[in-house]
């Protein structure tokens, strides 16, 4: 069965056939994905000024690193390419 689903709207979640533990998926995968759920798992308890700048830069250095393996990936699947050894088998 295809996941088709209604966009959302201010993260409204339809209750199909009265199934509400896949409706209570959905909105966790969408919460997750939006960052909402960290979010409020970092204000649930005070984090330190010291704390939180080493959590933003980590956040950053992942992003740095996730970007460029993605840029690389991308260059490695590309089918266009010249064969880097002409002549081999």
């Amino acid at each position: 069965m295809p996941n088709r689903h209604i966009p959302f709207l201010a993260r409204t979640v339809l209750v199909r056939n009265g199934n509400v533990d896949e409706a209570a998926r959905i909105l966790n995968r969408i919460l997750g994905k939006e960052g909402i759920l960290d979010q409020y798992r970092r204000t649930r308890y005070y984090e330190k000024p010291s704390q939180q700048r080493r959590r933003i830069n980590y956040e950053k250095c992942k992003a740095i690193y996730n970007e460029d393996m993605t840029r690389k990936m991308q260059f490695i699947m590309r089918k266009n390419r010249a064969d880097p050894f002409p002549g081999c088998i």
